[in-house]
């Protein structure tokens, strides 16, 4: 009866190990979002921040596949905001998820967050980004160990600011070679920026190697090139929500 009772106590110790094995291995990595701490656009004394939508989007579409998202800020804890559309029910659904409300207004600083428990890195976009994306070294790490990891780098509208200075292991900048996208110098005259800007997105882009695409203003355009993906405005967030995705599934 012993050795009876053993040998079950052994087979059931070996199937609870398999079946944790198993349910590790579906364990989804988490996604970081990486949003803007800066909140005036240059000398203009007007207000600036991560915009709602180019989050929110994204967002609904991650988190209904399943995956936890995590939120980066240069300065971490509670980031500004632009684009403040509560009549956008994805926005006003974002708004008014306590968790992730909660979350977005504790952002984590470079300096706590682990690469290596992220599938993708994801830059949002508002014009703050362009004030404190492009030249944090520790944002540029982090998302260099990510897709060194065979990790996901994206980014939509002003977050490929956040690109424009990560380099590889090789020493190659990331987007060198690449096909990218981002908010253009027509949509930046559009908004009547371009003056107030610390540089041209687009030109900044094409500096350091990319293959620019672009469609005209306002259009939605994503651009996917190993494992980076980008897109070009407001209107494509959704977009690169649904590219990283399938990415992801891909993968």
């Amino acid at each position: 009866m012993k050795k009876l009772a053993f040998l079950m106590l052994a087979v059931f110790t070996i199937g609870f190990i398999q079946a944790q094995t198993q349910k590790s291995k579906k364990m989804k990595k988490k996604i970081l979002f990486v949003v803007t701490s800066h909140d005036k656009k240059g000398n203009t004394g007007e207000n600036t921040g991560y915009y709602l939508g180019e989050v929110s989007h994204p967002w609904e579409v991650l988190h209904k596949a399943g995956y936890e998202i995590d939120f980066v800020s240069p300065k971490g804890g509670t980031p500004p905001v632009d684009g403040f559309d509560l009549k956008d029910p994805v926005n006003k659904e974002f708004w008014e998820n306590i968790e992730y409300k909660t979350k977005i207004d504790h952002s984590l600083t470079p300096s706590q967050v682990n690469p290596d428990n992220y599938s993708t890195i994801f830059y949002a976009g508002g014009h703050g980004a362009m004030w404190d994306f492009a030249d944090n070294k520790e944002l540029s790490d982090i998302a260099s160990r990510i897709y060194e990891n065979g990790g996901i780098v994206a980014g939509v509208c002003h977050g490929p600011a956040g690109l424009v200075n990560i380099k590889l292991s090789n020493g190659k900048y990331l987007v060198d070679g690449k096909k990218i996208n981002a908010f253009t110098n027509e949509e930046e005259s559009e908004v009547k920026l371009t003056d107030v800007v610390p540089f041209l997105l687009e030109d900044k882009l094409k500096e350091r190697g990319a293959k620019f695409e672009k469609s005209g203003l306002w259009q939605n355009h994503v651009v996917t090139d190993q494992r980076v993906i980008t897109g070009q405005n407001p209107q494509s967030a959704k977009s690169v929500g649904e590219t990283i995705l399938k990415e992801l599934n891909n993968k």
